[in-house]
């Protein structure tokens, strides 16, 4: 989803190491002039359109905007509650959204593709797929099966008077419709990937980060747009 001067621009991806606990550090701007409504489009100079996942904070607005993913992955079938150790209060203002990437009503028209449908996937190496509409509780049933869930926090701040609550509630459908078709990429795409290791990977993300920075400066605009209520 990148091109004529949108998408993903990778400044950084390194490994990190705080407090003993270990991972991977990325800053990325997001160029979404054509993937946001008309509405802010019109109110948001252009610059307020491009947003850094370092911490996820639009460098327009400074303080006044933010949008923070925080993962937890475990090894269930998403029955966990607060896994991010949120407080009490926090916690009640929390609205728990399930994905179920073989549910095709959870897909925007707009965003099927038949090849990336995990309905119809049939995994060549692996055996997995297609998935019927009781996968979950297949799965749940066989215990050498490995199997993982992605808890997804989104928290997002939008302070601008007279836009704050309709922005805000646009980015988490926005998040969710991201999840959605993310993740049911990665099912059908698990023979491109079953056999990498973390070698391969790294790779794959420095040649992914020059595809990008191409893509974006020479290829049409392309992919998701936003959906006008």
């Amino acid at each position: 989803e990148t091109g004529g001067g949108e998408g993903v621009e990778v400044l950084k991806n390194e490994p990190y190491e705080k407090e003993g606990e270990k991972g991977q550090y990325t800053h990325k701007i997001y160029h979404l002039q054509s993937k946001v409504p008309s509405f802010v489009r019109m109110l948001a100079p252009a610059s307020a359109l491009n947003i850094h996942e370092k911490a996820w904070n639009n460098e327009y607005m400074k303080d006044n905007f933010l949008i923070k993913i925080e993962t937890w992955h475990k090894p269930d079938m998403g029955h966990l509650e607060n896994v991010h150790g949120l407080d009490a209060e926090t916690w009640k203002k929390v609205d728990v959204v399930y994905i179920d990437i073989a549910d095709r009503t959870q897909v925007e028209p707009k965003d099927y593709k038949p090849e990336e449908d995990p309905c119809r996937y049939k995994s060549v190496k692996t055996g997995r797929g297609p998935l019927g509409k009781d996968w979950k509780k297949e799965l749940h049933a066989k215990k050498d099966c490995p199997h993982m869930c992605a808890y997804k926090l989104v928290t997002v701040k939008f302070k601008w008077w007279g836009l704050q609550n309709k922005v805000e509630n646009f980015i988490q459908k926005q998040e969710k419709r991201l999840f959605t078709n993310f993740h049911r990429q990665l099912f059908c795409w698990i023979d491109k990937w079953i056999d990498l290791n973390m070698e391969d990977i790294r790779r794959m993300e420095e040649e992914t980060r020059r595809e990008l920075d191409e893509m974006r400066v020479k290829d049409p605009v392309k992919g998701m747009v936003a959906l006008e209520d």
